[in-house]
């Protein structure tokens, strides 16, 4: 499998999408017990792990654990996917870029979700209506982005951008707390 914005998907069945909306068909939010949340922790601990290996750890068939994590992944609980140093694989710009928004957010978030180069878009409350996670090939990449496509969208009023200068931690080992 090729390279997506700077991740591969590990994970061979189908990953959810990465909306981080989270929520089942029927509108509720899907349910996850102490079980769910043990497999979650053995994945984030190692994505690679052997269905056979977490059942033996949470006490589970390793059939059962594929369902479940099947589950999860079609509910949009969870993703398994790489995490990469995206210097390491060509892109050498990253910047979180701050976003103001005259009238209704959702348009805006929306068209912002579906530009390839933005990794994570995040409703806010705070100085910012929006904050956007940008990862692009250089600095001429991140000009177009901002100043041609993010600028240009309608209901944008300002953007304040924070150029990554050295990525020095990026994890996702956060646990189910």
């Amino acid at each position: 499998m090729g390279l997506r914005n700077g991740r591969d998907v590990v994970h061979s069945e189908a990953v959810a999408s990465r909306s981080t909306d989270s929520r089942t068909g029927n509108g509720s939010s899907p349910t996850v017990d102490a079980v769910s949340l043990a497999i979650i922790e053995q994945l984030q601990e190692d994505g690679r792990r052997p269905y056979a290996a977490i059942g033996k750890a949470v006490g589970l068939s390793e059939a059962a654990v594929r369902q479940r994590v099947q589950k999860l992944l079609d509910q949009g609980v969870m993703q398994i996917v790489a995490v990469t140093d995206p210097l390491t694989v060509g892109f050498r710009r990253q910047a979180m870029v701050g976003i103001n928004v005259e009238g209704d957010l959702d348009p805006v978030a929306e068209a912002l979700t579906a530009m390839a180069e933005c990794e994570y878009v995040v409703m806010t409350a705070g100085s910012f209506d929006l904050m956007v996670e940008i990862v692009c090939e250089d600095d001429d990449h991140l000009l177009e982005v901002i100043n041609r496509r993010i600028r240009t969208l309608p209901g944008v009023r300002s953007t304040e951008s924070f150029v990554y200068l050295k990525l020095k931690k990026q994890t996702y080992m956060w646990g189910t707390r």
